[in-house]
């Protein structure tokens, strides 16, 4: 069973251990916090309301993170989709059905508008997840992040609530905060 969650202090030290078994697959694509300083850094973010953090969860394992960031209220109603998976669960599909759920969740309970997912032009499996999700290509940003201390190019991908509108999505079956 896929479940959602809201990333506690509790999963601390799960995280920590699944971001270091976890570092060749991370690589130059994401920089997630690696230390309990950090970790506790990202839960003080979390709290802040234009930041929704979400543990994707299978059997109760944390299987990977979607956060949804820098969200703008009002007339833009945006928000900037970032995900990542830890080994051994990668290429298995529980991220794709996670981040669909959040994507829905987005759109329908948190009222968003756009999502946009920027993505580094050479990570195939994450440009691939998204548009199968029905992301759309809107361009490429040049030295766009700052990952793994180098600034790297990144290709916008967006969806909008309309485009998102008629996919049959499954609820998720549980959510624990």
């Amino acid at each position: 069973m896929i479940t959602l969650e809201t990333p506690t202090a509790g999963r601390q030290r799960e995280f920590l251990a699944a971001v270091r078994r976890s570092r060749a697959l991370h690589g130059a694509w994401v920089s997630p916090p690696a230390t309990p300083a950090q970790y506790r850094r990202y839960l003080e973010r979390a709290r802040d309301g234009n930041f929704i953090a979400h543990f994707v969860c299978s059997g109760g394992e944390l299987v990977g993170v979607v956060n949804v960031t820098e969200i703008v209220r009002g007339v833009l109603s945006s928000g900037y989709l970032g995900f990542y998976a830890f080994v051994p669960h990668a290429g298995r599909g529980i991220m794709r059905a996670g981040l669909e759920r959040v994507v829905s969740h987005s759109f329908r309970s948190d009222g968003l508008h756009r999502l946009e997912a920027n993505i580094q032009p050479r990570n195939a499996r994450s440009i691939a997840l998204v548009n199968s999700l029905g992301f759309r290509l809107e361009g490429v940003s040049p030295r766009y992040l700052k990952i793994a201390g180098r600034w790297r190019d990144h290709e916008r991908w967006a969806v909008t609530v309309e485009e998102w509108g008629g996919r049959r999505t499954r609820r998720p079956e549980s959510r624990t905060t």
